[in-house]
């Protein structure tokens, strides 16, 4: 057996795929100083810049997912499908990995496939409380599945479940040590409390409306707010930047944005529900309803149905938005109670978890 570990990670097509797999990625590095790392993601999407920018180096499969709206879109799918499985087995040949990591995108279903048929020990990232297809059916022969979620037997074999928690980003795991530094970076005022609104980086149009209708009733509230409205929405909304409003097409400093906020409405892709677990704030979620199986509207119920946030759908925000977000902002003791509920849903060692299953699939192997 060699000493050096060498790894296959792919993950891609959003951040919420990319980041875990950087960050599983640094702490193999991390333990292992001299292990091989190679990504594999989809050609053309952002995984290609992202992976380089952060050290590591990707080779592209010619693969995307199926439109299901637009079905002509798909005629060319199957010979996708083909190269990317005969370029995946090449990969997998040249580079003779210990592992094989998949955290979710377009490229982890042929390459984990081809190390299944390889007989290469392979992992799998499930960040969602309800699994996509290719998961599901990557599942019955993945060596271990790592979730952040209860109940996923229903979908998984229960002898492959390690429930890890997804990886999240370390400076915020303790925020609030740093409450006077956000207030200080965001010119924010001491005697106010602050909503942080979150929409995702390239961000959310109905969050960026609702924000609009309302942001003077939330000031009249005596609230200040960090909006984010995202990078495809700046130039629209950056005009109703006020003493009170502050606008950001991104933020940067997340950890100083979840210290200045006392209440958070976001999405709910599954590294940030993950992170907003750590942070422990009460939050409003707003699911996008525009992901693959319905993966946000489930991952929030998940925390909602532990009483740990609220969750409102997009078409009840113009009917339902004021009533939801006033239980948070009327009752101090309804925030303290939902802030120790998602505390108590939070996995922050997840990445090393992570790190220790692949390990051992290593000594297996």
């Amino acid at each position: 057996m060699r000493d050096q570990l060498r790894v296959i990670i792919s993950g891609g097509g959003t951040g919420g795929h990319i980041y875990p797999a950087i960050s599983i990625a640094d702490e193999i590095r991390r333990r292992h100083p001299n292990a091989e790392i190679l990504f594999v993601g989809a050609q053309d999407r952002m995984e290609m810049v992202k992976v380089p920018d952060a050290g590591y180096r990707i080779e592209g499969l010619w693969i995307s997912g199926l439109d299901r709206q637009q079905l002509l879109k798909n005629l060319d799918f199957p010979f996708k499908l083909i190269s990317s499985l005969w370029k995946a087995g090449k990969i997998i040949k040249k580079f003779k990995p210990d592992v094989v990591i998949g955290t979710g995108g377009f490229a982890s279903g042929p390459l984990l496939k081809m190390a299944n048929i390889k007989k290469i020990p392979t992992l799998i990232q499930e960040q969602n409380s309800y699994p996509g297809i290719t998961n599901k059916l990557l599942g019955k022969d993945a060596s271990v599945i790592c979730t952040a979620y209860d109940n996923l037997e229903r979908f998984f074999p229960l002898d492959k479940i390690v429930k890890t928690g997804n990886p999240v980003r370390q400076d915020i795991i303790d925020v609030s040590t740093k409450r006077e530094e956000a207030l200080n970076f965001f010119g924010l005022q001491k005697n106010k409390k602050t909503l942080l609104v979150l929409g995702g980086s390239l961000g959310a149009r109905r969050i960026n409306q609702l924000m609009e209708a309302f942001k003077d009733w939330l000031v009249e509230k005596d609230l200040q707010i960090i909006w984010q409205t995202g990078s495809l929405y700046n130039e629209e909304y950056k005009k109703l930047d006020s003493e009170f409003v502050h606008t950001h097409a991104y933020l940067n400093r997340m950890d100083l944005a979840y210290a200045a906020a006392d209440i958070i409405i976001s999405r709910a892709g599954a590294g940030s529900v993950s992170e907003l677990c750590l942070v422990g704030k009460p939050v409003l979620f707003i699911p996008s309803p525009n992901v693959a199986e319905n993966h946000q509207a489930k991952n929030a119920l998940a925390v909602a149905n532990k009483n740990a946030a609220l969750v409102l759908d997009e078409q009840d925000l113009a009917k339902r938005f004021e009533e939801t977000i006033s239980i948070l902002l009327d009752s101090e003791e309804v925030r303290m109670e939902f802030s120790e509920n998602i505390k108590q849903l939070a996995l922050p060692l997840a990445t090393s978890a992570i790190v220790n299953e692949i390990e051992k699939l290593k000594i297996i192997k």
